[in-house]
């Protein structure tokens, strides 16, 4: 193999390493497990005192653990059963349709109406919450732990069957209450409330007719059977369980949660759990790439964290459990949570967390590494977004905004860009003149650079700059459900999803769709977007001193049209900050080069290098 191929592969695969190196040598840390999870019965009390009345073995209400519940004819039902025929109460909103089943009170069906799977008008909306017989069910149920005397029976378990005490439809102005007596002096009542948006309230309240105390503790859980439909498995992208513990918020992949220690009576091998005590402020759930579901208990109320996997069943549980209750005769208790089950829209989650005092609520999306970067650059986003109308647009306007802001920096780095450029024809003879000698040669261009004085890492400052900048925009771009299904222009109607445009439809100038994403075909035949990508990069390479090695030559020289190849599946978001910012670097720089005296050749056709205004060319 002579040298012109070796570096020919070389740079190939050095470019490769350019892009890739970030996700390689630093991707998001996995929290830790925690190696000694609380057992049931540790839960603490409201006021800090353990429930140990509360027995571990609870119904399947109250105790996620447990895999049946008492059906109270002597035989046993798994959680999951549920019958097609019973009732049950429309959930209607401007941004919510779904019911929740009177059997258990399951809200168990939720979908998204102002949100469709495809850009397809005849797509269907987006379902957030199944049944149990549906592939991926994913539910909420609400229930008690009975206590002291108490028994199974005597509390609503998941099969209970509920009556309607009052409304019909469950609206923003109409709430529901479902009511059940259990026979022995205890009435119990669920109060549902639900806002415009996706939050539901629910109210838990027990009254007791009879002559003795009784004891009782209240909890919620979410309940996801199997892995949901539209996992990524992206690495970059958090899936799975979030919650807040107190000042710490911690994230658990689905694949960690099966990898959780043994944990409570149900343990065995088939339940895994990891219990934390919360004092308050703390939530706990499911999160997905855009859509969340999370249980919020009050910022006052104390409560145990629970995740739990179920291998024997593959059900992923997040559990709220609060804190025992003491319910005197004649008296009524209740306990007030929130269920947050939708879209993880900025705007709205920002709202809950500052309006409705959900503590950093706008954490749930993962705005990775650089949050001190990502979170102000959406921001920043979102109100330009706000008045250009254009998602598209506003992202060249964030980056004509940031490379506002890097200018002074980056006005030093192009002035000793152009003052390198200059001295080249310098460095080509010390390079004649040292041969092979690369220590003379070294010596001879810190002479050069010394004289001149001239820093040639300068120039380097705004690539590394650059760099946190690009992937941030990365992450707001990927995570974000603001570019979801986002238009531009044309063709490009979803600038979350690659270009595309292509050859074969004629740069999308034909209706018909591209190659699909992914494959050899789409690779080959790039879009649009990442041609001037490549073409873009070109012509900023074109203002850089070119290095002296001719290895590190090629590299360079091939750069551009790698990228080009590989990131044309990227988003086309993303390509679109990537061109508007090689275009403006490029105006900039030539601009820059140009007030201090110096004039770029970018083609090279007809001048060679950087000459000084005035000085006659040399043949």
């Amino acid at each position: 193999m002579d040298d012109q191929n070796k570096n020919l592969i070389l740079a190939t695969a050095l470019s490769f390493v350019v892009i890739l190196a970030w996700f390689v040598l630093f991707p998001p840390p996995e929290p830790p497990v925690e190696d000694t999870p609380a057992s049931v019965s540790e839960t603490q009390g409201q006021n800090g005192t353990p429930a140990a009345s509360v027995p571990a073995t609870a119904n399947p209400a109250a105790n996620a653990a447990a895999p049946a519940a008492d059906t109270g004819d002597g035989t046993t039902a798994d959680t999951e059963t549920l019958s097609a025929d019973a009732p049950r109460v429309e959930i209607e909103t401007p941004s919510l349709k779904g019911s929740l089943s009177l059997k258990g009170g399951r809200i168990d069906t939720l979908s998204l109406k102002t949100y469709r799977e495809t850009l397809a008008p005849d797509s269907d909306i987006v379902h957030l919450l199944k049944p149990v017989g549906e592939t991926a069910a994913y539910q909420v149920l609400y229930g008690w732990a009975p206590g002291g005397g108490l028994e199974f029976e005597d509390v609503p378990s998941a099969n209970t069957v509920w009556s309607l005490a009052e409304g019909d439809v469950l609206t923003p102005d109409t709430p529901v209450t479902l009511a059940w007596t259990n026979g022995k002096g205890l009435t119990f009542n669920r109060i549902l409330e639900i806002d415009n948006k996706f939050m539901i309230t629910v109210t838990q309240k027990v009254t007791n007719t009879g002559d003795a105390a009784q004891r009782l503790a209240p909890e919620g859980r979410i309940e996801r059977f199997g892995l949901p439909d539209d996992l990524k498995g992206f690495f970059i992208l958090h899936e799975g369980a979030i919650r807040k513990l107190n000042d710490e918020r911690k994230e658990l992949k689905y694949g960690k949660m099966e990898d959780m220690e043994a944990n409570g009576p149900w343990a065995g091998g088939r339940v895994v759990a990891d219990a934390q005590q919360v004092d308050g402020e703390g939530w706990i759930g499911f999160t997905d790439h855009f859509w969340m579901t999370t249980l919020i208990p009050a910022a006052d109320q104390a409560f145990t964290s629970v995740l739990q996997y179920d291998a024997g069943r593959d059900i992923y549980r997040a559990v709220a459990r609060l804190g025992t209750i003491e319910v005197a005769p004649g008296a009524t208790e209740q306990v007030t949570t929130r269920l947050f089950a939708g879209a993880k829209e900025w705007e709205t989650i920002r709202k809950y967390q500052h309006e409705d005092n959900v503590s950093q609520f706008i954490d749930t999306i993962d705005w990775g590494w650089f949050y001190f970067l990502t979170k102000p650059i959406f921001w920043l986003l979102h109100h330009i977004q706000a008045v250009v109308g254009n998602m598209g647009w506003s992202i060249i306007v964030l980056t004509l905004a940031l490379k506002a802001l890097l200018l002074p920096l980056a006005f030093k780095s192009y002035v000793s860009m152009a003052k390198m450029k200059e001295l080249q024809p310098e460095m080509e003879k010390l390079k004649e003149a040292a041969g092979d000698d690369r220590q003379k040669m070294q010596q001879g261009m810190m002479e050069l650079y010394k004289r001149e004085k001239v820093n040639p890492a300068a120039g380097c400052l705004p690539i590394l700059l650059q760099i946190p900048i690009f992937f941030s925009l990365y992450k707001v771009i990927f995570v974000t459900i603001e570019l979801r299904h986002a238009a531009w222009f044309g063709p490009f109607q979803d600038l979350s999803a690659p270009d595309p445009t292509s050859i074969m439809n004629f740069f999308g100038l034909f209706p018909w769709a591209g190659p699909e994403v992914g494959t050899i075909m789409a690779t080959v035949f790039l879009g649009i977007l990442p041609l001037l990508l490549g073409i873009s990069m070109w012509l900023q390479q074109k203002l850089n001193p070119a290095p002296t090695d001719p290895t590190q030559q090629m590299i360079f020289a091939w750069m551009p049209w790698v990228f080009m190849f590989m990131l044309g599946s990227f988003a086309s978001g993303l390509v679109v900050y990537w061109i508007a910012n090689n275009v403006i670097t490029f105006v900039q720089q030539y601009s820059i080069m140009r007030s201090q005296g110096y004039k770029p050749d970018v083609f090279g056709n007809i001048k060679a290098g950087f000459q000084r205004k005035g000085k006659a060319e040399k043949e």
